[in-house]
């Protein structure tokens, strides 16, 4: 009898722990999830619906079909440009991130030479500071070499990745059995030989998991490409939907013109913004989890 009503009480605790936890991540899960649901459903509204239906209220198929047309019409079909220049930029800046990222990884983990460890503490001091203190300096530096407004201006800073340098650190030197490396050198491999035959196979987990967050970062970014590109034409997508925010009358009163965007449109382009990541990411999902677990058991 005691011990039935000892357990009781941690039954009943276990149970609402759970349901409080569960209750937690639904309102969570709703608080990221609503508002993806009101932009899907926004583009399929005109802009009077948008503001006397319900929110979640859906439009119509020909009303989706004007507000894709007046987003790609934007000044003679900007947002193809925009779209093509992420790509460019961000397809650019990962080659660079991963013949980089990954080979001074593995050097950083398996290799001795000297300045190795203030190597290593370089990296992760860069690593902590934040992207945007990074930026007047990095302006500076591509103005004296004549770069600003160039591609490059924007590429060469993306291509800079410590974080790719730490994950790839910390997979090579837990994952890779330094006694398969040292058969392969016995067998006539030479430093070269040993990191393209054996360790980089390997690795491919931790690969494409710095190239998804390379990739997502690169995409994402903002203030960078602002400040380095004068141009509308050289814009990547993130920084034309502060163009088309400001071409919005709802937003920007003196904005009301041939040229204007509606809200609908807008939301269209945001949706399109997030896309190729969206895209991305459903299609290596299985590389993530490994490259995530990867290294999680020591040698």
């Amino acid at each position: 009898m005691s011990t039935a009503t000892a357990t009781r009480p941690n039954r009943l605790t276990g149970w609402s722990g759970r349901s409080i936890i569960g209750l937690m991540l639904v309102v969570a899960t709703m608080f990221f999830i609503v508002p993806l649901i009101w932009l899907l459903i926004a583009a399929t509204k005109t802009e009077h619906e948008l503001a006397v239906r319900s929110p979640f209220a859906i439009g119509s198929w020909d009303t989706f079909t004007s507000n894709v047309r007046q987003l790609f019409d934007f000044q003679s079909g900007a947002v193809v440009g925009w779209m093509r220049n992420s790509a460019f930029y961000s397809i650019g800046a990962l080659v660079i991130t991963l013949a980089i990222s990954v080979p001074a990884g593995y050097a950083l983990a398996l290799t001795e030479f000297r300045f190795r460890r203030i190597l290593m503490v370089t990296t992760l001091v860069v690593m902590l500071m934040p992207n945007t203190a990074l930026v007047l300096p990095v302006f500076l530096e591509m103005n004296k070499v004549g770069l600003v407004g160039q591609p490059l201006s924007v590429i060469l800073p993306f291509s800079f990745y410590p974080f790719g340098v730490y994950l790839t650190y910390i997979y090579f030197s837990t994952s890779i059995p330094r006694n398969l490396l040292a058969a392969a050198r016995l067998d006539g491999c030479n430093e070269v030989q040993v990191f393209t035959r054996i360790a980089l196979p390997l690795a491919a987990p931790v690969v494409a998991l710095v190239a998804f967050f390379s990739f997502v970062q690169n995409w994402n970014n903002y203030f960078l490409p602002f400040v380095m590109l004068p141009s509308s034409d050289s814009y990547p997508m993130q920084v034309g939907l502060s163009t088309l925010l400001s071409s919005t009358p709802a937003f920007n009163p003196s904005a009301v013109g041939s040229e204007s965007m509606h809200l609908p449109a807008l939301a269209m382009a945001t949706i399109l913004s997030m896309l190729p990541v969206l895209i991305l990411f459903l299609f290596s999902q299985r590389f993530l989890v490994a490259g995530m677990t990867a290294g999680g058991v020591k040698e």
